[in-house]
C-alpha cells in the first residue's frame, strides 16, 4: 500500500494543489491522480477557517467516490455534518468562513455541496485501519486499547483528542498527551494539534503544521515515512501552534 496522508487543510485550497502537485498527481481530471496508483488520505477538518472549503469538499468527495481516497472525519466535519442537518450548532471557530461561503450559493448549488458533504461523512469510519492493520489514521488519534471500538467515548476522543474537560486561558481544550504513552504495532497518523513541524514519537505522527495558521501544508508519505510540505499563504498565528509541553502527561 502506497499513499500520501495530508494534513488538516482547513479550507486551503490552493496549498492542498501545490502540495499534491509536489507529491507527484496530475490535476488535468479536476482532480488529483497520481501516475503510479498512490492514493491520497485525508485526517480530516477540510473547512473552515481557510477561504475555499467549498472547493476542497467538492475534490475530496469525488476522490472517496471514486476510491482514489480514504477519509475520516475531524471535529470541524462533524460540527459542519450537524449544521448540514440543521442542528442547533454555533458558526463560531471557524465554521462561519464556511457558512459565508455556502451563502453566495444558490439553493441547487446548496443542496448539492450539502448532500455531497453529507454523504462523505456517513460513509466514513470514525478512523481508517489500513494496511492490514499497520496503519491507523484518526483525525485527533487513537489510544491502542480504543482501536476495534467505535462507541461514543472513542468518538469523543478520535475527534477530540484526550481532552481533561478543562480549558487554557485562551479557552482551548487541555489535552493529555497520549502519543508518549503509545506503545502499539501500528503507525497511528493524526492531526487536530497544529505543531510547527511533523511530530514523530512512538510509531504516531501528528501531520497538522497549522497551514490555516500560516505554517505550511504536510503530507506524511507511507510506508516511506517521509513528510512533504508546502509553506501556507496565510498569516501566522504563532500562539495557535500547540507546544506539547503545554499538555499533561
Amino acid at each position: 500500500m502506497t499513499i500520501d496522508i495530508i494534513g488538516d487543510i482547513h479550507g486551503c485550497y490552493d496549498e492542498f494543489v501545490q502540495l499534491t502537485e509536489k507529491l507527484g498527481y496530475d490535476w488535468s481530471e479536476g482532480i488529483p491522480i497520481h501516475p503510479n496508483g498512490r492514493k491520497l488520505a485525508f485526517v480530516g477538518d477540510l473547512t473552515d477557517r481557510g477561504p475555499y472549503s467549498l472547493k476542497v469538499i467538492e475534490v475530496v468527495y469525488q476522490l472517496v467516490d471514486r476510491q482514489l481516497a480514504y477519509y475520516v472525519p475531524g471535529n470541524h466535519c462533524d460540527k459542519l455534518y450537524r449544521y448540514f442537518l440543521g442542528r442547533n450548532v454555533q458558526t463560531t471557530h471557524g465554521l462561519e468562513t464556511t457558512v459565508a461561503e455556502l451563502e453566495q450559493l444558490s439553493r441547487k448549488d446548496y443542496n448539492s455541496i450539502s448532500s455531497k458533504f453529507r454523504k462523505l461523512v456517513e460513509n466514513s469510519n470514525l478512523y481508517a485501519v489500513l494496511d492490514d492493520g499497520k496503519l491507523v489514521i484518526a483525525h485527533a488519534g487513537i489510544r491502542q486499547d480504543y482501536i476495534g471500538r467505535h462507541d461514543k467515548k472513542v468518538k469523543t476522543f478520535v475527534l477530540y483528542g484526550d481532552i481533561t474537560g478543562e480549558k487554557h486561558p485562551d479557552g482551548s481544550p487541555v489535552r493529555r498527551d497520549w502519543a508518549k504513552k503509545y506503545n502499539g504495532d501500528a503507525w497511528i497518523v493524526y492531526g487536530h494539534t497544529p505543531v510547527s513541524e511533523a511530530r514523530f514519537i512512538h510509531r504516531t505522527v501528528n501531520i497538522d503544521t497549522g497551514c490555516v495558521f500560516g505554517g505550511k501544508l504536510t503530507a506524511l508519505r507511507y510506508p516511506e515515512l517521509e513528510t512533504v510540505s508546502v509553506p501556507s499563504t496565510m498569516p501566522h498565528v504563532g500562539e495557535k501552534f500547540r507546544s506539547f509541553d503545554d499538555t499533561i502527561e
